[in-house]
Parts: C-alpha cells; sequence; structure tokens
C-alpha cells in the first residue's frame, strides 16, 4: 500500500476503545470488551470442555479450510497450499489438506465442528469478536514466537496485524484484501445517463429518485446473508451519530436505542417504500453473485466490500473496465465524523488449533501468502493485499485507495466486532429492516436485549 495510505490509516483518531484498525495503537477489538479473551463463549455453543487439546504433529496431514470455492479465489488460496507441498512437503513429512467450503456453509460449518471439537488445523474467520473466543476456549494458539522467527512482522502492515493481536500476542494472520465498504458503480453508465456523484444522503436520494423515473433500480442488493444489508445499517448509524454508537453500547456507557439506530432503521424503511431495493431483496443470495448480477443487468450501484473488484474482474471484465467506486454518502446535518469507512485491514484472517512441529509447518504454509509472488498474483487478481509495499493501479482500486487515503478511521464491521451471539441477532434484526416487517425503534431494542443478555451471561467470567 502506498505510503499516504498507511499514513493516513496510522494517524486515525481513536475513540474511546474504538473501532479503528489504527497502526501501532490498538487493536480493532477493544481490550476491554465483552468478547475478550477473559469472557464468552465459542461460536455456536462451543465451550471450554468441548474443546480438545490442539493437534500435534503426530498427524502429518495439516487441514486446512478456508472459502475459495470459486475463481480468482481457487486460485489466489491454492497457491501457499501447492507451494509447501511442492516444496517443503518431502523435508518435513507434513502436507497440506486443503477444504474449500462456501462462505457462509462455512461458517456454520465451522460453529459446528468447533461444538464438536473437531476444529482444523488452519481455519479461516473474520478476527473482531469471534478470535477472541476462539482464543478462550483454546482453538486458536499463540503464534508470536514463530511469526518472529520467520521474520514476518516485516511483511504485514502493522495495523494488519494489530487486529490479529490480544495482549501483545499474535494468534492469526491477516490474508488477502484491504476490506472496506464502498459503493460501486458503472462509470460508462453514470455518464451517458448524466449521474452525479452523490456526497451527501439527500443528493444520494435524490439520485435514487431519478434513477427510479429512468426504470432503474438504485440499489443490487442480495440480503439472504444478513450482512450485506447490514452495512447500510452500519454506516447510516456511523454517519449520523459516530462510531461511539457501538463502542459505547460494548463499553455499557450507552444503548444501541438511540437516535442513530433509529435514524438508520427509518432510512432504509424508507427506501423499501420507495422501492430503492430490488424485489424479493432478503431471498437474494450473495454467495450465488446475485447482488452483482444486478449490477452488470443495470442496477445503479452496489454497497459491498472490496473484495467484489476481484470477482468483477474475474467474471466480467468488459463491466470491470468501467468499474468506479465512492465513499458512502455523508449526513450534513450531522456533526460525526463522515470520513470513517466500514470494514477491517485484511480480508480473511487464518489462525491455528495445532502445536509443536505441526503448529510451525503451518504457519510456514500460511507465510507463503507474504511472498513477493503471492503478493503480485493476488494484485493481479483484482485484490490489495494486507502486506508493506503492496499497491495497484488498477482504476477501481484508485478511487478505494482515495477513500482509505481521506478515510479518519476503519470501523470494523458489526457482525465481526460483536460478540458471535449478539452478531447473529445484530444481522437477523436489521434484515427486517429490508422487508419493512419490524420498526427501527424494535430493530433497535432487540440488538440491545441481545448485548443485554450476552453481558448477564457472561459477568461472572
Amino acid at each position: 500500500m502506498k505510503k499516504k495510505v498507511i499514513a493516513a490509516i496510522m494517524a486515525a483518531a481513536m475513540v474511546v476503545t474504538s473501532l479503528t484498525a489504527c497502526g501501532g495503537k490498538k487493536p480493532t477489538v477493544p481490550a476491554d470488551a465483552a468478547g475478550s479473551a477473559e469472557a464468552g463463549s465459542v461460536e455456536a455453543g462451543a465451550s471450554d470442555a468441548a474443546a480438545p487439546a490442539a493437534s500435534t504433529g503426530d498427524d502429518k496431514t495439516i487441514s486446512f479450510w478456508n472459502i475459495a470455492t470459486d475463481e480468482p479465489d481457487k486460485t489466489i488460496w491454492s497457491y501457499a497450499v501447492d507451494q509447501y507441498n511442492a516444496n517443503d512437503s518431502a523435508a518435513s513429512g507434513y502436507t497440506i489438506d486443503q477444504v474449500p467450503t462456501v462462505n457462509d456453509q462455512y461458517k456454520q460449518k465451522l460453529s459446528v465442528a468447533m461444538s464438536a471439537g473437531e476444529c482444523p488445523d488452519v481455519y479461516l474467520h473474520w478476527t473482531g469478536g469471534p478470535m477472541r473466543e476462539y482464543i478462550k476456549s483454546g482453538y486458536a494458539q499463540d503464534i508470536t514466537a514463530i511469526v518472529d522467527e520467520l521474520g514476518l512482522r516485516d511483511k504485514y502492515n502493522e495495523a494488519a496485524l494489530e487486529q490479529c493481536t490480544v495482549d501483545g500476542k499474535i494468534y492469526a494472520l491477516p490474508v488477502k484484501n484491504q476490506s472496506v465498504a464502498v459503493v460501486f458503480y458503472d462509470k460508462k453508465m453514470w455518464q451517458e445517463k448524466g449521474y452525479e456523484i452523490p456526497k451527501t444522503i439527500d443528493e444520494l436520494e435524490a439520485l435514487c429518485d431519478k434513477m427510479k423515473a429512468d426504470g432503474i433500480t438504485p440499489f443490487a442488493l442480495a440480503n439472504s446473508a444478513q450482512w450485506t444489508g447490514s452495512m447500510y445499517y452500519c454506516y447510516l448509524v456511523a454517519r449520523y451519530g459516530g462510531s461511539e454508537v457501538i463502542t459505547d453500547a460494548y463499553n455499557q456507557s450507552g444503548s444501541l436505542v438511540n437516535d442513530a439506530t433509529k435514524y438508520a432503521g427509518d432510512k432504509i424503511s424508507e427506501w423499501v417504500t420507495k422501492g430503492y431495493f430490488p424485489d424479493g431483496v432478503n431471498s437474494l443470495s450473495p454467495d450465488n453473485g446475485e447482488d452483482r448480477a444486478l449490477l452488470y443487468q443495470g442496477a445503479g450501484m452496489m454497497l459491498h466490500g472490496s473484495w467484489q473488484v476481484a470477482s468483477i474482474k474475474s467474471e466480467n471484465p468488459d463491466f470491470y473496465e468501467n468499474l468506479g467506486a465512492f465513499p458512502f454518502p455523508q449526513v450534513s446535518e450531522s456533526s460525526a465524523d463522515q470520513t470513517a469507512v466500514l470494514g477491517t485491514l485484511g480480508d480473511n484472517f487464518l489462525s491455528f488449533n495445532c502445536t509443536g512441529d505441526k503448529l510451525k509447518e503451518a504457519v510456514k504454509m500460511v507465510a507463503y501468502y507474504a511472498s513477493d509472488e503471492w503478493k503480485q498474483l493476488d494484485i493481479d487478481n483484482g485484490n490489495l493485499p494486507p502486506l508493506k509495499g503492496a499497491t495497484s493501479e488498477e482504476p477501481a482500486w484508485k478511487d478505494i485507495i482515495g477513500i482509505i487515503e481521506n478515510a479518519s478511521s476503519v470501523q470494523l464491521w458489526w457482525d465481526q466486532y460483536l460478540p458471535s451471539s449478539v452478531a447473529e441477532v445484530h444481522k437477523s434484526s436489521t434484515q427486517k429492516l429490508f422487508d419493512n416487517s419490524e420498526s427501527s425503534e424494535d430493530v433497535a431494542k432487540e440488538q440491545q436485549d441481545a448485548l443485554d443478555e450476552y453481558f448477564t451471561e457472561n459477568s461472572g467470567s
């Protein structure tokens, strides 16, 4: 990444125990949050009693679970596996067995495996509160000494490595991408229609009304997975009330029942009523690329993570040539910070459920994702890895880098920041806004009740 990009993020101001991913300061998830290593339980009910000792070097197969089911992910993720098996396996005696699973099925599969005490040796996750729960239950091992032995600190952006660190110890490694939520659009179509990039919510709504008059669905959204719609909610809350809305609620110094969550919920409900979203939005699947398909078919724009650049480049090169991105618009009447971006400095994170020689060999395999060769492979496939020196001349990435450069902070996705049980309620409750089946007040209360219940259940941990 360009020095200016790193400087912008590392200089970002921290808000109490904030969500900002700032290098050299604090981890993205606050050390005293309820999702810390001192509180919480493994996702979907796995407990300390359920967690066996991490596997040792006796078994010479290293199981590696990820979500590389489609291109370009198959190529990107297979690189380290193939390199290790070709170059290291004969000497070490270990072989990597890669097991890819579709994104949302993967999350459930990992939860079930942990509940059954069958966690793989290396597994993908999204850091935040869940990672701390994995640490507490013994499913994520301290790899600090191995990272230092292999010289990996010099490979990663400091801010990205901070997101893998708890109490000064490294429990994961970041992989693949600088992941922030931006609004994607077709530059050619917008130019032909005379559309201009909206800077405020008022301008966004005026644009959406114009698109509707032109017979265009404004937003390409597939929300069966729930986390896609959550991006709208989180951005609207942050733009209206600031990142402190979620941090204060998490620190128990505030509540999610407030003016910001009401504004966000009411705004989404209003947009649903106005027809800004596609019909049946809650039944459309992002895993099947149905949101991208809507964009290709002429939808106005798509709020999504920057990982979509790689998917669009792979499956629709012609559309990719005119792909642009702009930041989520501002709430002009708010005094909150309007430049924060939602996301993580690392698209995926890998933790390790093994010990001894097997752990060292597993980390050596993952270290191939920090090599210069893989870095270029990742960039060529439309990503911007969380590695020092990574940059991109791709047009869409130039837009995204500009957005990051102008951001004061990076706010971690709520469904990764919150403890797993609360995150599930966050996603399921906000989904109800997209079919107007629940009011903004009820959605906020549902989330706050889940957070209160979590604190009550874990007060003695």
